[in-house]
């Protein structure tokens, strides 16, 4: 394998022991190091014509120091000894000046990762990425351009715009206890968005994109003509009444219900009472058999690390189980306040296992089958703005999509609200289908819920 283009070296390694041995002697008891590098190209064609070129690179070392039950971070992108000396001593001298915290400290040896050695454990770096030049990027955005060869019919496709980008990212975090962990990868991704206008001037827009660690699973070719088709189909659309409906949200959108819940699941939140779940370790909140899977070691996967940023090892666990609330997410800071056993800092790759209210998961269970099923909603697929209260689970969000009726869409409909409590509105889940983007960090599938408040 060719060498992995703006990696850490070993000289950096160097550099961050060489921190936490100064650090110890000027006066932390602790000290964690924390290297990251990227580097970026982008090419951007505007209505099939190249219109920006990106290359940025981007190195950072944080140092987390603790000091007698103080702590503090310091960032800096300078990573030469003789420019670290004088930061490293301001930096330990800053924290002895801060007010004294108990539960700031490492977490134990026993909870970290042993087996993150070479970053490359998970299989998320491709060595294709090494092979890539401006030639090669330039050939691959071009080609994924649509604007020449598209042939609208009813309609005018007044701009398109179309990125395609590829990354490497490297973490390296090792602490004074002996935690030493990385992880490389690579990412390739690529994203169009359409504007066009109908005979009577209205304007619509559509968006699609794409998005793989590794070249050969990233989709190019299909990319622009679905954000066209996408646009199209919003022509025409019609009022609705408001009203309680079943609901479908596309896999596309659906991680926006699901985001409020893990985020109210973060110790942080708990630890502050700004959650609605609080308390709800092992109660039944969602429907009997239900689940929802923490997958951060399915190897190759978009979005799966070995450790999170304490150096904590992941592991793949269920977050809902059976309809129950199965993890919090504590670090080891919230675990001190909390007086609980701490878990990992967050919920790294968030996986909801397919559901139906009715018992058995057909194959391949989509957004159209919940469509057939359900009969008549709407079908969602964005949200425009809106809001969630942290602390009841209160939310009121602007959605777009389809109206649908025996188990058919029938037209576009925009403009309209759906309100409700996230707890409310998980309890009357009706199903969550086999269609999930492998393209997401988060695995969601289209989801489905019953008795929904909408508002025109």
């Amino acid at each position: 394998m060719k060498k992995i283009p703006w990696s850490i070296t070993p000289e950096e390694m160097a550099i961050a022991r060489e921190c936490i041995d100064k650090a110890l002697k000027a006066g932390a008891s602790q000290v964690r190091v924390t290297i990251n590098k990227s580097l970026m190209d982008l090419f951007m064609f505007l209505n099939g014509e190249l219109d920006k070129v990106t290359h940025s690179g981007d190195r950072s070392m944080v140092l987390n120091i603790f000091a007698d039950g103080r702590f503090g971070t310091f960032s800096t992108n300078r990573l030469s000894m003789a420019d670290l000396d004088d930061f490293i001593l301001k930096a330990v001298e800053t924290v002895k000046m801060l007010s004294e915290d108990p539960c700031r400290k490492l977490p134990s040896q026993e909870r970290v990762a042993k087996d993150a050695l070479t970053g490359l454990e998970m299989g998320n770096y491709d060595p294709a990425y090494a092979e890539m030049d401006s030639a090669r990027r330039l050939e691959i955005a071009h080609g994924a351009t649509n604007f020449a060869k598209a042939k609208p019919e009813g309609f005018s496709l007044i701009s398109e715009e179309m990125e395609y980008s590829d990354s490497i990212y490297d973490t390296y975090v090792i602490d004074s206890e002996g935690t030493c962990c990385r992880h490389i990868e690579s990412s390739f991704e690529i994203g169009c968005e359409c504007t066009i206008e109908d005979a009577e001037g209205h304007k619509y827009s559509g968006y699609w994109w794409d998005s793989s660690s590794h070249f050969d699973k990233l989709s190019t070719a299909d990319c622009c003509s679905k954000a066209l088709g996408r646009a199209a189909a919003q022509i025409g659309p019609k009022g609705h009444r408001g009203g309680k409906f079943n609901m479908v949200v596309e896999n596309e959108v659906a991680s926006r219900l699901i985001n409020p819940v893990l985020n109210a699941l973060n110790g942080y939140s708990l630890q502050q009472q700004n959650s609605f779940m609080v308390d709800s370790l092992g109660k039944r909140l969602f429907p009997e058999g239900f689940t929802i899977m923490d997958m951060p070691r399915e190897v190759g996967a978009n979005g799966a690390r070995m450790f999170d940023s304490e150096g904590v090892a992941t592991v793949n666990t269920p977050i809902i189980e059976d309809g129950k609330v199965a993890r919090y997410f504590i670090n080891t800071y919230i675990s001190g306040k909390m007086e609980i056993e701490p878990t990992i800092e967050d919920s790294t790759r968030a996986s909801i296992m397919p559901w139906i209210k009715e018992g058995a998961v057909p194959e391949g269970f989509s957004a159209k089958d919940m469509i057939k099923k359900l009969g008549k909603g709407i079908f969602v697929t964005g949200f425009n703005g809106g809001n969630c209260n942290s602390a009841t689970g209160d939310f009121s969000y602007g959605v777009e999509g389809y109206a649908f009726s025996r188990g058919r869409i029938t037209n576009p409909v925009r403009g309209m609200v759906i309100t409700g409590n996230f707890l409310e509105l998980w309890a009357n889940l009706y199903a969550a289908g086999c269609d999930a983007r492998r393209s997401m960090s988060k695995i969601i599938p289209s989801l489905a819920f019953e008795n929904v408040d909408f508002s025109a």
